[in-house]
């Protein structure tokens, strides 16, 4: 399988790109605007997809172009495939082929997940999450119903690398746009240790600002008044030893957190 030329991978450049998709964060307690989520961080330096949160990795615009121009799925093997063009010692094009299952996703993205872990998550969990942490707002918009984000993290076992591999797969029988930048860069440079990298060709990557931070500490309408009341920690970022209760609820017997029952009502 051959992959395209620099000259027709560059021609749509940015056509299909955002600099704010598959961004980074900083987690550092001295950062401006930090303040509010200090006590979060050390839970996510904890978690299970620290690396693929935090990892500053530099992405080349066209490999990653590269990669999604050449891309196919082996539905039989369960395996993304592509190629990558680049020099041999002869200073001849040859494309080099690359290769990568959930298990890679796993280890280079160093997700601490399983393929045993469920990848959907019940949507009364997803809102029981959002209860828990004092949320006030109507728990049927589909915004909070599909907040995956405490999965990956704080309650349930979640197969986050089973999940990022499936988005890749819709993608490659999709549009193929440059979906997950430094995911699919780290793959790449575990796979081509000696890819070659030009500075001109660097995507500019954006990471959480203190200007993002500092809206995600406001709510937008609301007093200062009619905003959630503030609750405790819970879960894994309370307690790294938490075990997260069974038959799909979303809090333990003796939890003082949110009631099910009355928080229920408010689903119906």
């Amino acid at each position: 399988m051959c992959a395209d030329s620099n000259v027709d991978i560059l021609q749509a450049r940015a056509t299909d790109w955002h600099a704010n998709h598959n961004i980074y964060c900083i987690l550092d307690e001295n950062y401006p605007n930090m303040e509010s989520f200090k006590e979060i961080i050390p839970f996510l330096k904890e978690s299970r997809i620290f690396k693929a949160l935090t990892d500053k990795h530099k992405c080349y615009e066209s490999h990653v172009r590269m990669f999604w121009k050449s891309v196919r799925y082996d539905e039989q093997e369960k395996t993304i495939y592509s190629a990558i063009r680049m020099k041999d010692e002869n200073d001849k094009d040859m494309d080099v082929e690359v290769k990568f299952t959930v298990a890679d996703v796993r280890r280079v993205l160093d997700l601490k997940d399983s393929d045993d872990d469920p990848i959907i998550i019940p949507e009364r969990l997803s809102k029981g999450f959002w209860f828990r942490m004092g949320y006030a707002g109507h728990v049927n918009d589909k915004g909070y119903i599909k907040s995956r984000f405490a999965g990956h993290t704080s309650l349930w076992p979640y197969n986050i690398s089973q999940v990022l591999f499936n988005h890749m797969v819709d993608n490659v029988k999709g549009e193929k746009y440059i979906m997950y930048p430094r995911f699919v860069q780290m793959l790449l440079n575990d796979q081509i240790p000696n890819l070659p990298k030009d500075p001109a060709d660097e995507l500019k990557l954006n990471h959480v600002s203190s200007e993002t931070l500092n809206r995600l500490n406001k709510y937008k309408g609301l007093t200062v008044e009619q905003e959630p009341r503030v609750k405790g920690m819970i879960g894994k970022i309370k307690n790294a030893n938490y075990v997260a209760p069974k038959n799909d609820h979303w809090r333990h017997e003796n939890s003082n957190s949110e009631d099910e029952t009355d928080s229920l009502r408010g689903m119906t």
